[in-house]
């Protein structure tokens, strides 16, 4: 069976295949053009054989003539479609005309002696010979999908979730590709008036059918997506219809992302959990970025973080003089650069180096002079840097303070600082270095002409490390998912969210303020769990397992974006707002500060205790450092409200 297949499509493909269509298609004519005799004669031989065979080479050349125009026999046989019937419908009306003129001239001029053709046999030939060459092309197309499909293998049963346009391209796409077993046993779609009727042969269902029991008869393993134009809200509500029934739920890009114009394969995915994020997405209008990167020097660091890289992606489509993207990161740092180049954006200098660095950091500010810093460059797992307070400390804080301190002394125009919710009221030292550091860009506020921002928001959706990667991997292993608490909550965006705000924050920023985002209601960690479990097709507890593991050291049960005492105030952009937060001791804090970056910090106790004088509302949970606080708090509470002692007014 291997030997036909090769045989036959693949060296005929390989070889002349478009002179061999040719080449049948002529034939084809011939054939139609004497049967088509014997139909005006009725299947007899009642008519002048001499005549029909002196017509049929100036018939043939006709139609040879009329295929080269229309191009008929270019078309890839084995992917027959209405387009490549259009253009054999054109050829044949083409030859069919040439042969009338032909025969009138003839007629009229006398120019090849007693040469007619019927009228009749003109129009029957027209007919049969559509009929043959659309034939033959769909009886090879069969034959080709039989050949290609015989095996052991099962056929892939799926049901397409649309039956408008963008549902029959996804249909020819499937069925069309010569290596994919699939069967489309129906479409579904909520328009009525589609309802009962029948696209290329298959069913259009109302959705009521997509039951538990339907799907088992029918073997169906999954139900594809392809409705353009649909909002995230709509999505939801349609998969949470589906997504108890043992299926695969996947989705077709929309028409602006496909390759080409044309859809591919590859291009069908299964549903996210970020499709489904429980708000509209974020978007920036009437945007001040632009403006505020025309001709600027601006340098990224953490450039190849989840962040920062995408920070990078962003910043390259506006009008800037040099992008500086830093990192110590070399292996992502070389990815995002081969990235970029891929995509056309060469105008940045990817570096490799280190914050802590002041004398590599001093000597990049004074060679590239930048007018802006994105400040993403940080450690940011809590658990990690629960064990190592000495590297949260070093990378948080003192690298922080090393380009502060730069920013200030080369007077860059506008220092905006990526910080986390986890610095409000910090259960831990990752989220305690970051309010650090917030509190030390405040204190140089009031120095000079560098305008600092900070910004604040919650977890990214898929970035390094985050709880959705982490699922996928445990969902492919076959589980148990691991959550700490069946209670904690977490605020969620998108990356390419969270860095457009960012941005945005950063051209709105005069100085001073700490911009917080609103990232709509927080998600329950155990429901996104068996959401995942679902949307890959599997059944919590059944297939795949949730097991709490108990909160992790330093760990909230509730994320907060403001600390108490704060409130908000609004700007022109609803989903970002500024902090309006408490007054600090400048110069109590920024002594402090900087005792902590030079103390010996190889000491875990003195430097937490230290953290703890600097951020009076640090107190540890679920940690070790439990201890050094001296007042007694209530474990996994949303907010310690009632026991944080005031910072100084």
């Amino acid at each position: 069976m291997n030997f036909f297949k090769t045989l036959l499509f693949e060296n005929i493909g390989r070889y002349g295949s478009k002179r061999m269509v040719l080449f049948i298609d002529l034939c084809l004519i011939a054939l139609s053009f004497i049967l088509a005799y014997f139909i005006r004669f009725n299947l007899s031989f009642d008519f002048d054989v001499q005549k029909l065979w002196t017509q049929l080479p100036v018939v043939l050349s006709l139609f040879l003539v009329s295929f080269l125009i229309s191009g008929s026999y270019k078309g890839v046989v084995r992917h027959t479609g209405m387009k490549d019937v259009y253009a054999i419908f054109n050829a044949v009306c083409l030859a069919s005309i040439g042969a009338i003129v032909v025969v009138l001239l003839n007629r009229y001029m006398d120019l090849v002696l007693d040469f007619t053709i019927p009228l009749s046999i003109i129009i029957i030939n027209s007919l049969v010979s559509f009929i043959a060459l659309t034939a033959s092309r769909y009886v090879f197309k069969i034959c080709y999908e039989s050949l290609m499909k015989s095996g052991h293998d099962p056929a892939k049963n799926i049901i397409l979730y649309g039956a408008g346009e963008s549902g029959i391209i996804t249909y020819n796409t499937l069925t069309n590709h010569s290596k994919l077993r699939v069967k489309v046993v129906g479409f579904v779609d909520s328009d009525l008036q589609k309802v009962g009727k029948h696209i290329n042969g298959v069913k259009v269902y109302d959705k009521s059918i997509l039951t538990d029991e339907f799907v088992r008869y029918n073997n169906i393993s999954e139900v594809i997506f392809s409705i353009q134009n649909i909002s995230p809200k709509q999505l939801r509500i349609l998969v949470n219809e589906i997504v108890d029934l043992p299926v695969k739920v996947k989705i077709v890009p929309p028409v602006e992302d496909w390759i080409n114009g044309e859809l591919k394969i590859s291009q069908i995915k299964r549903v996210q959990i970020e499709d489904l994020l429980d708000r509209p997405p974020i978007e920036i209008r009437n945007s001040k970025v632009a403006n505020d990167f025309q001709n600027k020097v601006i340098m990224v660091t953490g450039g190849a973080g989840s962040i920062g890289s995408e920070l990078v992606r962003q910043i390259c489509k506006y009008n800037y003089r040099t992008l500086i993207v830093v990192d110590q990161a070399e292996s992502a740092l070389y990815d995002l650069q081969q990235e970029l180049k891929q995509s056309g954006f060469y105008n940045f200098i990817p570096i490799v180096g280190d914050i802590r660095d002041k004398n590599k950091m001093r000597v990049l500010f004074e060679e590239y002079r930048p007018d802006r810093i994105f400040h993403a460059a940080a450690y940011k797992h809590v658990p990690l840097m629960e064990q190592n307070p000495y590297e949260a400390v070093k990378i948080n804080v003192a690298g922080t303070k090393t380009i502060t301190d730069l920013a200030v002394d080369f007077k860059v125009e506008k220092f905006v600082f990526v910080s986390t919710d986890k610095a409000v009221n910090p259960t831990n030292i990752m989220g305690a270095s970051k309010r650090i550091a917030e509190m030390y860009i405040s204190c140089r506020q009031q120095d000079g002409y560098t305008k600092f921002v900070t910004t604040r928001f919650g977890n990214v959706l898929g970035s390094n490390g985050s709880v959705i990667p982490l699922f996928r991997k445990q969902i492919e292993k076959g589980g148990p998912l691991t959550v700490t608490h069946k209670e904690i909550t977490r605020y969620f965006m998108t990356i390419p969210e969270a860095s457009q705000l960012v941005l945005e924050a950063g051209a709105m920023g005069m100085g001073g303020e700490i911009f917080i985002f609103d990232m709509g209601e927080s998600v329950k960690i155990m429901d996104l769990a068996k959401n995942m479990i679902r949307l890959s097709g599997l059944h919590y507890p059944d297939d795949i397992d949730i097991k709490v593991t108990g909160l992790r050291p330093g760990e909230k049960l509730y994320e907060e974006l403001l600390a108490n005492g704060e409130n908000t105030l609004p700007t022109y952009h609803d989903k970002i707002m500024i902090s309006k937060v408490r007054d600090i001791d400048y110069n109590t804090t920024r002594t402090l500060i900087e005792e902590l970056c030079i103390s010996n910090l190889f000491f875990k106790d003195n430097v937490v205790q230290l953290m703890k004088k600097i951020v009076p509302e640090y107190i540890s949970n679920n940690s070790d450092f439990c201890k050094l606080d001296n007042q007694k708090k209530l474990v996994g509470t949303k907010s310690h409200e009632s026991e944080i002692p005031q910072l100084n007014n």
